[in-house]
């Protein structure tokens, strides 16, 4: 589970709801002063939300970027039907599509671990809102072995409590590490209470069936696309997303004391990164 820093947005930001022709999604809306040189959309993984870029959001707009973060449907403050059919991966992808018709394309599109499987759906669906894709600890298939039992252990908690997800977070804190279950854990538990329950369920299947669809991707250009990690991820291992960036023909970066979650890790190490990726995809 992805822990940021605090959830309160700096002063560059406004939280605010993004309406799209599919409906209303949270944000944080972080603008430079000026005349942005781009915006970029930024999506989270699976349990998180947008405030787990919300360390990177002033290093970006210092670069002169907007950066508009974003609650898919069902998570935290984005609302969220109860019907597994609503956040089938295509559903998904095209909320995508109509918050980047929302912000303005063209986007730069971000994604963390789930986010950036939903990306790449967006984009291999449509890619012509999109100026580049970057995917942060995102691997080509589904998820390792030792994350899809975390998975299953989460769906069959949900099941055995009815969908209380307040007894599901007493069993998830009662799992973790004692040096992480403090960390802004009033605001985690909140997080965590607010995301639908039938969300985590489809979503958390749809990582562990995940087909390699890097070949599709790779075909896509003349997208400019980005693999980033941390120098160690337990979802999909390092090795493996270095492959991928080579299959994608993509710029790598490595993350110098992150794991799975640079963002909240290493965030403005992770921000120079991208705002680097950007200024060198911009026209001139």
């Amino acid at each position: 589970m992805s822990r940021p820093p605090t959830f309160s947005p700096p002063p560059c930001a406004r939280a605010l709801q993004l309406p799209t022709r599919r409906g209303h999604f949270a944000v944080l809306d972080a603008r430079p002063e000026g005349t942005p040189r781009g915006t970029a959309l930024l999506m989270p993984g699976f349990t998180g939300s947008k405030e787990d870029f919300i360390a990177m959001l002033e290093p970006l707009t210092g670069a002169g970027y907007r950066a508009v973060a974003v609650d898919g449907r069902g998570q935290y403050e984005s609302e969220g039907p109860d019907s597994q059919e609503a956040y089938a991966q295509e559903e998904l992808a095209a909320d995508v599509l109509a918050q980047a018709e929302a912000v303005g394309t063209p986007v730069h599109l971000v994604g963390h671990s789930l986010g950036g499987q939903i990306a790449r759906a967006a984009v291999l669906s449509d890619p012509t809102p999109f100026r580049t894709l970057t995917l942060i600890s995102s691997g080509p298939a589904r998820i390792s072995p030792s994350q899809e039992e975390r998975v299953r252990l989460l769906s069959e908690a949900l099941a055995l409590t009815d969908m209380d997800m307040g007894r599901v977070w007493e069993g998830i804190q009662a799992m973790e590490p004692p040096e992480e279950t403090d960390v802004d854990g009033s605001d985690l538990r909140h997080r965590w209470l607010r995301h639908n329950p039938v969300q985590l369920l489809t979503t958390g299947r749809q990582l562990t069936v995940e087909p390699d669809r890097v070949a599709e991707l790779a075909a896509v250009r003349p997208l400019p696309k980005h693999v980033m990690s941390g120098v160690r991820d337990d979802t999909w291992p390092v090795p493996l997303l270095d492959e991928m960036a080579r299959r994608l023909d993509a710029r790598r970066t490595i993350v110098e004391g992150a794991e799975h979650s640079p963002n909240t890790d290493q965030p403005l190490r992770t921000a120079a990164a991208l705002s680097a990726f950007w200024d060198g995809s911009e026209p001139h």
